[in-house]
């Protein structure tokens, strides 16, 4: 990785032209410079940015230069100071969140909206209701440790540290499991009386993903949204039947995000989350552009907790 200049031309129809004031980090940016997500190369990585929207192309109406704006979007490019990009997945970012939390929570906000709002077990899901979520002291997972507490839900995060689990209880878990020194099944069966939990959201992937299915209860959802760990292995559907017809699903954000229209209903309540201080945003590291590199060598260590942002 790294840094070049690059001349930035005028938006076309259904683009705009957006200068950053902060660039968003996650583990997709890392599937794709390695090559587990194929990208035509030359590659410029990330894939959610804040920033001042200076230009617009025919046919676009929901923004207009000088604009505050936000975005979760393919294709990649979040890391420059100024791109061209589709405008469809691009929303006006209201006053009262500020450049570098819209960064840092859309792509992870968004994720979490489609998670634990549109990927629901038979039934759905109520107050009360168990879920398990892998990796709760991420950016991702201290989002959803807050979303579930304000749906009445009884989250499990899972983490790798004594501290990172207590991150996860400070912000709305309310059990946490160290996988390093417990076993997760074992202590998701005490938590639970014996009765497993409606869904997982999984996006550690290998590790974790045939333990998953152990804690679900009949009818259970396993939610593989992502792989830090490796690519999860398939499955074998008649090991689904006799853990109790469960269902397994391996969704995108990117289809939830297709249209503009799902796309602003779906900032409409991650911003909504945000701005009743139900859900806050937690930055813990800052890097300047130039070193991306180092960035990721944290991320991929697991050395960092909640959002990491870019300072273009």
């Amino acid at each position: 990785m790294k840094l070049v200049d690059l001349s930035v031309g005028e938006p076309g129809p259904g683009e705009l032209r957006i200068r950053h004031q902060a660039c968003g980090l996650n583990f997709i940016d890392v599937y794709q410079r390695t090559g587990l997500y194929n990208n035509p190369l030359p590659l410029t990585l990330g894939m959610e940015g804040a920033g001042i929207v200076e230009a617009v192309g025919e046919g676009v109406t929901h923004l207009k230069p000088g604009d505050r704006a936000a975005y979760a979007s393919q294709p990649p490019g979040a890391y420059s100071q100024l791109r061209v990009m589709p405008a469809k997945a691009v929303v006006k970012l209201p006053d009262a969140i500020s450049f570098e939390d819209g960064a840092a929570m859309m792509l992870k906000g968004l994720t979490v909206q489609y998670l634990l709002r549109k990927t629901q077990p038979v039934g759905g899901l109520q107050p009360g209701d168990f879920v398990l979520f892998h990796a709760a002291a991420g950016g991702v997972g201290l989002i959803a440790c807050q979303w579930a507490r304000a749906m009445g839900l009884q989250l499990i995060g899972t983490a790798g540290s004594d501290e990172k689990c207590q991150l996860a209880l400070d912000h709305g878990a309310s059990h946490a499991i160290n996988y390093r020194s417990e076993n997760f099944v074992d202590r998701v069966r005490q938590i639970t009386g014996g009765a497993g939990v409606k869904v997982v959201y999984d996006s550690v992937g290998k590790d974790t993903f045939e333990r998953s299915l152990d804690v679900l209860r009949p009818f259970g959802l396993l939610a593989n949204f992502g792989n830090a760990s490796g690519k999860a292995p398939p499955v074998d559907l008649g090991v689904l039947a006799a853990k109790g017809s469960l269902y397994v699903t391996r969704p995108t954000l990117f289809t939830h995000i297709a249209t503009r229209e799902s796309t602003q209903a779906m900032a409409d309540d991650l911003f909504g989350m945000v701005t009743s201080g139900a859900v806050k945003i937690r930055i813990d590291q800052r890097y300047p552009l130039a070193q991306a590199a180092e960035a990721h060598r944290e991320l991929e260590s697991r050395a960092t907790t909640g959002c990491t942002i870019l300072l273009p």
